[in-house]
């Protein structure tokens, strides 16, 4: 897709779901398997409500019509009551069946193929379910127990009838409660909705209190929130005021580097008129000379620049991993070896046989300790070494040298950026010290300067061990 106003791809993005929505849907979830065992059980208790209530019919016309049984001549009679089918005429829609069974098994009156219970008891009602001409049927047997001369036994009486008032009772029943639950729901639902979108409120002024800024204004937000949304807040000012001293060290760096490449760069090109109209082959290889050591030292602020830019990006973009000051040593040996003058002592290297481990980044570690070495070789004498221990519990790489170093005043400000403003006259770029001061204190260490006893200036980096580091 592209964006035709503006000539290039437009982004497309999708809108996801809010936290609102999320939640209202979640309770949504919970209520509907909620409202789905809540209509479960509303319909078992409305088939157990009917059987329980259309039982009692049964049972009640099973006993009017054994209460109307009788013997006579050594026959038992049975007499149908009205008042029985009347009792069960109440369940409107249900076809009625019965049957009474004789102590010798036969049967005496009513449907002779209505199916008795499987297990006979002699309890005085007994109700179950069985099919019956198509249908399933819920029927009650009810025992009367003869005790005449020469006549003893059981007369067990059957009424049935269908299920369909139960089923239509049951039916209502679930029905009212589904309404019931339904309302309920969506009740707790809107109501969910509403509470949701007022405990996120919050979240919308944060949002609002952003968008209103100014892109320039990097101050702390002060917004009254929730607990739960302090420490989103908390994290939104962290992150201004890192980004703020990053914007403003780059604007700082930005305007330092510009003065000190205008130096050196303005002097270049003096020097490169005068030898443009110079006809003396003395004074042009004199001037040459001195656009050679211009362009030596304009090019070595640029690789300090450069350095300082990459370390000062790395500071909190790039994860820590554990590192062997040994192997930094070797490559910061390596780096200055690569770029000496061919004339140059390089430096010399003292490593113990144990390594001595550091959780760091190898890229600005190296930097730092290329540039130290690089400070050494340019304003200290020689021999310069580069040395690695274990002390205290502290991982020590220092630069070592047997020039006067740096002067007891200068000291408290010598790790600041340009602290001398004399780059365009010297080799140095006065960013060595800068760099290493950076790196030190990133890695949760420090930049120690001091004299050794035999003569000479030592340059340390000072870090926490790797088992150490919290």
């Amino acid at each position: 897709m592209l964006d035709v106003t503006n000539g290039g791809p437009a982004l497309r993005t999708r809108r996801r779901p809010s936290i609102a929505l999320r939640l209202t849907l979640a309770v949504t979830f919970i209520l509907l398997l909620a409202a789905t065992a809540a209509l479960w059980s509303a319909w078992n208790y409305g088939i157990q409500a009917a059987n329980e209530a259309y039982d009692r019919l049964l049972t009640g016309a099973s006993l009017q019509i054994a209460e109307r049984i009788s013997v006579a001549d050594g026959e038992v009679l049975v007499d149908l009551p009205s008042s029985a089918f009347e009792l069960l005429s109440l369940a409107r829609n249900d076809r009625v069946f019965y049957r009474v069974v004789g102590m010798d098994g036969e049967t005496l009156t009513g449907y002779p193929d209505l199916p008795l219970p499987e297990e006979a008891e002699t309890r005085a009602a007994t109700a179950y379910e069985t099919d019956y001409s198509g249908e399933t049927v819920r029927a009650v047997m009810t025992t009367r127990q003869i005790a005449e001369r020469g006549m003893n036994g059981n007369v067990r009486v059957i009424v049935a009838h269908t299920v369909q008032e139960r089923i239509a009772l049951a039916r209502d029943i679930a029905t009212k409660a589904a309404i019931l639950v339904g309302a309920a729901a969506l009740a707790i639902v809107l109501l969910a909705w509403f509470a949701v979108r007022y405990a996120l409120a919050p979240l919308i002024r944060v949002e609002r209190a952003l968008l209103s800024r100014d892109p320039n204004d990097l101050s702390p937000f002060e917004i009254e929130t929730p607990r739960e949304i302090e420490t989103v807040v908390d994290a939104i000012n962290r992150f201004t005021r890192r980004l703020d001293r990053r914007v403003s060290a780059v604007q700082s760096f930005v305007a330092d580097a510009a003065h000190q490449l205008r130096t050196p760069i303005t002097a270049i090109r003096a020097q490169a008129q005068l030898a443009a109209g110079e006809e003396s082959p003395d004074r042009l290889r004199r001037i040459n000379k001195r656009i050679l050591d211009r362009s030596i030292a304009v090019g070595r602020l640029a690789d300090q620049l450069l350095s300082h830019a990459m370390v000062t990006h790395r500071t909190d973009s790039e994860p820590r991993e554990r590192v062997d000051l040994r192997r930094i040593a070797i490559e910061a040996e390596q780096e200055t070896r690569r770029f000496a003058d061919a004339a140059a002592e390089l430096p010399l290297l003292d490593l113990p046989e144990e390594a001595v481990t550091v959780a760091g980044d190898r890229f600005s570690l190296r930097e730092a300790v290329k540039n130290l070495a690089n400070n050494a070789l340019e304003h200290g004498k020689p021999p310069v070494a580069i040395r690695v221990a274990a002390e205290g519990g502290r991982a020590i790489i220092c630069v070592i040298d047997h020039g006067g170093g740096i002067a007891q005043e200068d000291r408290a400000s010598a790790g600041t950026r340009f602290r001398r403003n004399r780059a365009a006259s010297s080799k140095g770029a006065s960013l060595g010290l800068a760099i290493a001061h950076e790196v030190a204190v990133s890695h949760g260490g420090e930049l120690t300067l001091r004299d050794i006893e035999n003569g000479g200036f030592e340059v340390s980096l000072s870090l926490p061990l790797a088992g150490d580091r919290p």
